[in-house]
């Protein structure tokens, strides 16, 4: 018997589109305007969600892939970076869907400042299941 081939998605980009779509039904004050992407700004237009994969760690049966996804919240101050980041980190803490079966809370949001362009920021971390796909054999 062959065993079958497994991949992962890209849950970077998952987390991203996950956030993208909830956050532009949002009506809360420090969502309006918000942008969501996957790389670091030069000099963003606030505010400014980015979504990067920290680790990933697929079980040994490639049944589930086990990855930390960091959410960096770029605003006008730190109380908005904040409530921003608490918000994305809480919209996919309610998520299930194709790539992402589920998140458990990590870490923060923890304030910061963004040691280039000096703009209050907040982070914060959590821990997604990824599905995997089967791949068929060729």
């Amino acid at each position: 018997m062959t065993k079958p081939l497994v991949v992962f998605p890209d849950v970077q980009s998952a987390g991203a589109g996950v956030l993208r779509a909830a956050l532009a039904g949002r009506s809360e004050p420090y969502v309006v305007g918000a942008t969501v992407g996957t790389r670091v700004p030069e000099t963003p237009d606030l505010p400014y969600v980015m979504v990067r994969k920290d680790t990933d760690a697929p079980h040994p049966s490639m049944a589930n892939a086990r990855c930390t996804l960091r959410v960096t919240v770029w605003h006008a101050d730190a109380d908005q970076a904040h409530d921003l980041a608490m918000l994305c980190q809480g919209l996919l803490l309610v998520h299930s869907g194709p790539v992402m079966r589920g998140c458990r809370p990590a870490t923060g949001p923890l304030p910061a400042v963004d040691d280039v362009s000096g703009i209050d920021l907040s982070t914060c971390t959590v821990l997604a299941n990824v599905r995997p796909t089967v791949l068929a054999p060729q």
